[in-house]
């Protein structure tokens, strides 16, 4: 049992009081015989995530416990809001006088006030996790200045304090957000973003409101200049020596942060496949300034124009980067795969290579068809085509074990010198991003599979089974439809969604189940529990192959070298400390995981009406992509996706069939997946949404 579990169960069982604080520290220090400071850190902890609350004073309750539970505070424009809470079907209800001044987003602690068969009333008492700012748009009433936040779920204007920054009306901050009591709220503006007319001050207020910054703290930027740009003698002893093996790595034409390379070579009964990554530990000890930040961040976050790394760009683009040419320290994992496409040996290490190339997938893909070869991919072209072996061999095996193949349409900017976006199309995905992710799979499979094995505290990328109810859902679905399904087997396994993808894979309608299925899907996530991941059809998966874009793959490599320099051998102590790490490193990996990619999304929903809004007026061709009581979304050929609203649909008397996705009128049906003909209406860059409106075929 780890501390953390300790010390909570202690209070869960005793609801401790104390006279005072360090009282209670000697307590628990003394009868769990844990150090005093290692206590008040955990503590402390505790008490910051929310799971224990200082009910009175020097009183302390472990939560869920006493009536009180904790959750997330969604607010609305009306003043009243709703906690939803883990585990819990229904959210709590907070009436406007309940709310303590909790704003949409934070983190709080309910008292459960009532509860019955239509729902469950509560209180707040506590905001454990604050907003630490906003983002809006400066309005001034009556010669003071306000705060209007992008959030329309906070309804209301935030009263601005003076400063000396020269602020006025339209421009698009950044403000911090002061508690002068426990319920009044006001607030400082900290950054001027631009004005609300940009589409570049609309995309920083994005970034921004996802609390996402370019810049690292001056503390890290200091570290930073002490970081080596080259590797040293020392620092290659008891290091598995690869520098004269043919090692190459394979990434996008943009890309700076090169983390993975491969190798490959074949013999009589085996190939030897070598994935080796960037050994970023050797640079980021656990506890430095840099560690800290890289925790605070999570992971790297991908825009159209520009990248905010998890690691300063002298890491990140610099000494852990696999550039061409030069010595980098790695760790490897080289497995030895029989012609079945089992791993049969493997071998885990730290290891120094020198990469002979850096080649794009474009370059590989034209190598592969046998077109436009150059110095570099002639040289190489034998070892592509052994990869490509082996790749058919374990895209095999993926589809026989039913692994799931979601082929949802990304979007691809083009944009112009400075920074503009002029055109938009589908990405397009060839064979060589294909070899690259069998290979990555493998290796985080193979990997994920020892340490589960060995026992050692680990951070698996999991992905649990839908629900009975969701799948249920998705046959409903496809029964609206008129598309054959088998019957829901028990228990539910990757294949059955398999077979429907397979059922569909000729038919117009393949993108709108692939995305009914996706909706199904549970999200994947970081666990210290080896879970499975459902979605690869694998028993044992982690994320090992970049530790310079993301924490939980840093947090591993940390775990393996200590592992590897401990011959295997972790005492117990040292084995609940890691659990504990792995835990934290888990909890945060996924929240700035889901933030990132809602920051991510938002931007490109952004580009996409800024493109859009000088179309309007414009015909196009458009599939249904959802269906509401509200309207239908449709999605053009590009991956711009718009409201018809239900009063610009033909005038009928329209049902909504929310199980078969349908508006079902007397004389129009409308299903998801059916192609219409659209008009767009109206674009709103600040609020991101395209409206279109049927048209005559």
């Amino acid at each position: 049992m780890t501390n953390r579990k300790k010390i909570l169960e202690l209070l869960d069982g005793n609801s401790l009081v104390f006279s005072n604080v360090d009282k209670l520290f000697l307590f628990l220090s003394n009868s769990l015989e844990i150090d005093e400071n290692e206590t008040k850190r955990i503590f402390y902890s505790l008490v910051s995530n929310g799971d224990v609350f200082e009910i009175r004073k020097n009183k302390f309750i472990t939560i869920p416990s006493h009536g009180y539970v904790k959750g997330e505070f969604f607010g609305t424009a009306k003043g009243f809001g709703f906690v939803k809470v883990d585990g819990r079907s229904n959210d709590i209800f907070i009436p406007a006088n309940k709310t303590f001044g909790a704003l949409d987003g934070e983190c709080v602690i309910v008292k459960i006030l009532s509860q019955n068969d239509d729902g469950c009333d509560g209180e707040v008492v506590s905001i454990y996790k604050e907003l630490e700012s906003l983002v809006g748009t400066i309005d001034v009433i009556g010669g003071n200045f306000f705060l209007e936040p992008d959030n329309n779920k906070i309804g209301y204007e935030i009263p601005i304090q003076k400063t000396g920054m020269k602020i006025s009306k339209n421009m698009k901050v950044l403000a911090k957000i002061i508690r002068s009591d426990k319920s009044k709220v006001k607030a400082v503006v900290d950054e001027i973003l631009g004005f609300q007319d940009d589409v570049k001050a609309l995309e920083l207020s994005i970034i921004r409101e996802h609390r996402l910054f370019e810049n690292f703290p001056s503390q890290v930027v200091e570290a930073e200049k002490k970081i080596p740009t080259s590797i040293s003698k020392e620092q290659k002893k008891n290091r598995l020596d690869l520098t004269k093996e043919t090692i190459f790595t394979i990434d996008g034409a943009d890309a700076k942060d090169l983390d993975d390379a491969v190798s490959i070579k074949k013999f009589d009964k085996f190939y030897e496949l070598g994935v080796h990554i960037a050994d970023v530990g050797e640079y980021v000890p656990q506890g430095s300034v840099i560690d800290e930040e890289a925790y605070r961040r999570g992971t790297s976050v991908y825009f159209p124009t520009s990248v905010l790394p998890m690691l300063p760009k002298s890491l990140s683009n610099g000494i852990c980067s696999l550039n061409e040419g030069v010595e980098r320290l790695t760790l490897s994992c080289i497995m030895k795969v029989d012609f079945s496409g089992k791993v049969v040996d493997y071998k885990i290490c730290e290891s120094v290579i020198k990469s002979v190339a850096r080649l794009t997938y474009d370059e590989v893909y034209d190598a592969l068809k046998g077109e436009k070869l150059n110095k570099k991919t002639e040289k190489l072209q034998k070892d592509f085509l052994l990869m490509r072996e082996l790749c058919d061999i374990l895209e095999k095996n993926t589809t026989l074990r039913g692994a799931l193949d979601l082929d949802i349409p990304e979007v691809q900017f083009v944009f112009d010198k400075n920074g503009m976006a002029v055109d938009l199309t589908r990405r397009e995905r060839n064979s060589a991003h294909r070899l690259i992710e069998d290979f990555m799979v493998l290796a985080n499979e193979t990997i994920a599979r020892h340490f589960h094995t060995k026992g050692v505290p680990f951070v698996y990328r999991i992905h649990e089974a839908p629900t009975k109810e969701k799948v249920l859902s998705v046959c409903d679905f496809l029964k609206g439809i008129g598309v054959k399904y088998p019957a829901v087997p028990e228990p539910i396994v990757p294949e059955y969604f398999q077979q429907i993808l397979n059922n569909v894979e000729n038919l117009n309608t393949k993108d709108v189940v692939n995305k009914i299925v996706l909706r199904s899907m549970q999200k994947a996530k970081y666990s210290n529990k080896d879970l499975g991941h459902f979605g690869l059809a694998l028993v044992d998966y982690c994320h090992f192959t970049s530790p310079i874009r993301r924490y939980p793959d840093l947090t591993i490599h940390r775990i393996i070298k200590e592992w590897l320099h401990k011959n295997g051998k972790l005492p117990e102590e040292r084995m609940i400390e890691l659990d504990e790490f792995a835990f934290d490193s888990a909890e945060q990996s996924s929240s700035c995981e889901r933030n990132a990619d809602m920051a991510e999304r938002d931007v490109d929903d952004l580009w996409k009406a800024y493109l859009m809004k000088d179309r309007v007026g414009e015909q196009f061709s458009a599939s249904i992509s959802s269906v509401t009581n509200f309207g239908i979304f449709v999605t053009l050929d590009n991956t711009v996706e718009g409201l018809v609203k239900i009063d610009d649909l033909p005038q009928d008397a329209y049902l909504f069939l929310e199980k078969q996705l349908k508006l079902k009128g007397g004389f129009h049906t409308y299903s998801i997946g059916d192609k219409v003909n659209v008009e767009l209406t109206n674009v709103n860059l600040h609020t991101r949404n395209i409206d279109f409106k049927l048209v005559e075929s």
